[in-house]
């Protein structure tokens, strides 16, 4: 058991950043108008690239800071570190192959749209499972810990703009 403790209290940073970098790159070169920038320009392409990766890190890291803030507030136990890192993991390891769909496919798409409502599904499933374990709370806690900031990804990472 004292195993688990400690692997449960270790961050993963390294692999948040990477996931959250290479799941951004995904996504971005999925999108029309960043080719079209491309083929017109490749400097001011790069420039936007790097902003748009600068953002996707802190959106990352902002959706992981609220898990924990709220997670704290419903009366959890666990640390910054261990929780935001390991829902910036789950929450793109979950999205991966949904944005591999959409680099290929429209994402108005009836199967696009069937893989982004399953991969949300499965995400938000594993991540009240990390808030349970890593903050002790019980499964309706950790599901209203996770709700918020699982809503607002689905509505504007995953389902993109209306149109």
């Amino acid at each position: 058991m004292e195993i688990l403790d400690e692997a449960r209290d270790r961050s993963a940073w390294s692999a948040a950043v990477l996931l959250s970098l290479v799941s951004g790159a995904i996504g971005m070169l999925s999108v029309d108008a960043f080719r079209q920038q491309w083929s017109a320009g490749g400097a001011l392409a790069l420039k936007v690239a790097g902003l748009a990766e600068a953002g996707v890190l802190v959106a990352s890291l902002a959706l992981g800071s609220v898990t924990h803030a709220i997670a704290r507030t419903l009366g959890g136990s666990g640390r910054f570190a261990p929780t935001a890192s390991l829902f910036i993991v789950l929450f793109w390891v979950t999205d991966l192959p949904r944005l591999a769909i959409v680099a290929w496919l429209p994402t108005d798409a009836t199967f696009v749209q069937a893989a982004t409502y399953a991969t949300w599904g499965f995400g938000y499933v594993l991540a009240v499972l990390l808030i349970r374990g890593q903050h002790h709370l019980p499964t309706l806690k950790s599901a209203a810990a996770v709700s918020v900031q699982m809503l607002a990804a689905l509505a504007l990472l995953k389902l993109g703009p209306v149109r």
